[in-house]
């Protein structure tokens, strides 16, 4: 049961392994390594497979999502619908829709790249980020597929194209090292993350009835608590049956999108808990964290509570923290961080003092 329930609102490898014909699938796959360029007719058959599923899991709107300069995640909903001459109307999706869109970019931050009257921006595909099925509380199911934004002449108007730019310029240079230094097997550098995810639960009722925490997301006034930070007796204690079944809940709705929420526990301050997924590649862990905090907030409403993730909501306690815990690898398996069985001896190698790792 928990096989067929994990990953079944992703349209990740799996679904386009058993959808799309053999061919199609291995080309893809070589898209998605930077072995091959994305075709229109490879976009067409995985646009029309995508809708079909889309449709068989209830979805009637498909959406670009794309994560713009202020700090949240965007999307404008498209129907599936396209009108035919006899008054009718299909449910069409081309690999055109798939590959780009173009919301009006006006009022989003650019970070002063452009003037806010140059209001084009496009939205293209990531193809390394599985697409999903977002599923509201009142029912209501969309596509989402995730994109880059950008400007018309190429500039970055979103946080996640740098980030793929620089996963770029990371595998094109650790490869020439990795050449240089006699590795002949590796064809790619991966660069993984695994980011923590802590966060505080407030019965709804308080939370409403702090103006400072409605408006801000933290406190602005009050008392200072009883204790400190000598939360020794909360932190990874016995989960509360409410916090707990919140977790369950999320933990339902994580897998269901293919994230691997793995561990969860108390933190130090009173009501403070963690999420760490397993690691996977950069740009989805990324995306990945974006889906984890909607569905915190989301699910916390269904059980009388609201999910704090500001850095410092309370004074006098702990703030939440989102640790990143990063890695480069090989696609053949080799861990570009692991300091091997000698690593006085290695540092040394590279200029650097066995004792304090100074440079000499």
């Amino acid at each position: 049961m928990f096989n067929e329930m994990y990953g079944s609102a992703s349209f990740g490898d799996a679904a386009m392994r058993e959808r799309l014909p053999k061919a199609v699938y291995k080309q893809l796959k070589e898209v998605q390594a930077g072995e091959a360029e994305l075709t229109m007719e490879i976009a067409e058959i995985v646009a029309a497979s995508m809708k079909e599923w889309a449709i068989a899991q209830g979805a009637t709107h498909y959406t670009h999502w794309f994560q713009p300069m202020t700090g949240l995640t965007a999307e404008k909903h498209d129907s599936f619908i396209s009108p035919t001459n006899d008054g009718r109307a299909n449910l069409e999706f081309s690999g055109k829709e798939l590959i780009r869109g173009e919301p009006d970019a006006s009022s989003f931050p650019s970070g002063g790249l452009r003037a806010t009257f140059e209001a084009r921006g496009y939205t293209v595909w990531d193809v390394t980020s599985p697409a999903f099925i977002n599923v509201e509380d009142n029912g209501c199911k969309t596509l989402v597929i995730p994109t880059a934004f950008i400007s018309y002449n190429g500039e970055a108007l979103d946080k996640k194209t740098p980030l793929l730019r620089s996963m770029q310029a990371i595998n094109k240079q650790a490869m020439r090292v990795l050449k240089g230094l006699g590795n002949e097997t590796a064809k790619r550098v991966i660069t993984t993350v695994g980011p923590e995810q802590e966060y505080f639960l407030v019965d709804a009722d308080y939370f409403h009835a702090r103006e400072d925490l409605v408006l801000t997301g933290r406190t602005l006034f009050g008392a200072m608590p009883p204790k400190g930070q000598e939360m020794e007796d909360h932190y990874f204690g016995t989960i509360s049956a409410k916090a707990s079944a919140f977790m369950a809940d999320l933990n339902d709705e994580l897998w269901k999108l293919g994230i691997s929420a793995k561990t969860q526990h108390n933190e130090v301050a009173p009501n403070q808990f963690e999420l760490a997924p397993i690691f996977s590649v950069s740009n989805v862990a990324c995306d990945h964290n974006q889906l984890i905090m909607q569905t915190m907030k989301k699910v916390a409403i269904r059980h009388g509570l609201v999910c704090l993730l500001h850095e410092k909501p309370f004074r006098g306690v702990n703030g939440s923290g989102k640790h990143n815990n990063w890695s480069i690898g090989t696609d053949d398996g080799m861990n570009l961080l692991d300091p091997g069985s000698t690593p006085p001896r290695e540092s040394s190698v590279y200029g650097f003092c066995q004792r304090c790792s100074c440079r000499r």
